[in-house]
């Protein structure tokens, strides 16, 4: 676990678990006004064109691999309001591990390869804004889960650093990092 995740993981101990297993973390940061429900609905609701194209790309690859879940929904966008902090809830096709209002949200999606874990965690400074930490959580279950993932990979990044702008940007003044 790299120091930055620690640090985190420091602040907020209740991420502890979600992450103590992880075969792969990555984190990406954005300063915002926003609040966590505003970032959390703006990140999840970011389906550019290429985006949806790579879902489908996706679903070919789910397939050959046979996994549980190949498709993806579409989707539609989310208001702030909608983002619910109840375990077992959904937003979108993850559902709500963990959350504790305006401080973190743990989303997660499970299939026979992977587990995947999306936290947001965000910290007031005193200027107004706050900073959101998005961090991916990876747990492989067999074979699959290395080889997807890494096929995957440097899509995920593109994805989840696209999420984190979009998440920042719900909130006058942002200024994604």
């Amino acid at each position: 676990m790299n120091s930055h995740v620690s640090g985190i993981i420091d602040t907020t101990p209740e991420l502890a678990g979600f992450v103590s297993e992880a075969d792969h973390i990555d984190v990406k940061t954005a300063e915002s006004r926003a609040s966590l429900r505003e970032f959390t609905a703006g990140a999840m609701s970011w389906r550019p064109g290429w985006l949806r194209a790579l879902f489908r790309a996706r679903a070919v690859l789910a397939r050959l691999l046979r996994l549980r879940d190949p498709d993806v929904p579409a989707g539609r966008p989310l208001a702030p309001e909608e983002i619910s902090l109840v375990p077992g809830d959904k937003i979108a096709f993850f559902a709500v591990s963990a959350a504790a209002e305006d401080r973190y949200i743990v989303l997660e999606a499970a299939d026979t390869h992977l587990t995947a874990r999306l936290a947001i965690v965000t910290t007031p400074s005193a200027d107004g804004d706050a900073r959101f930490d998005v961090i991916t959580v990876v747990k492989y279950h067999r074979w699959t889960g290395p080889l997807y993932f890494n096929l995957i990979r440097p899509f995920h990044h593109l994805v989840v650093a696209g999420m984190t702008r979009a998440g920042a940007s719900r909130a006058p003044g942002s200024t994604p990092s």
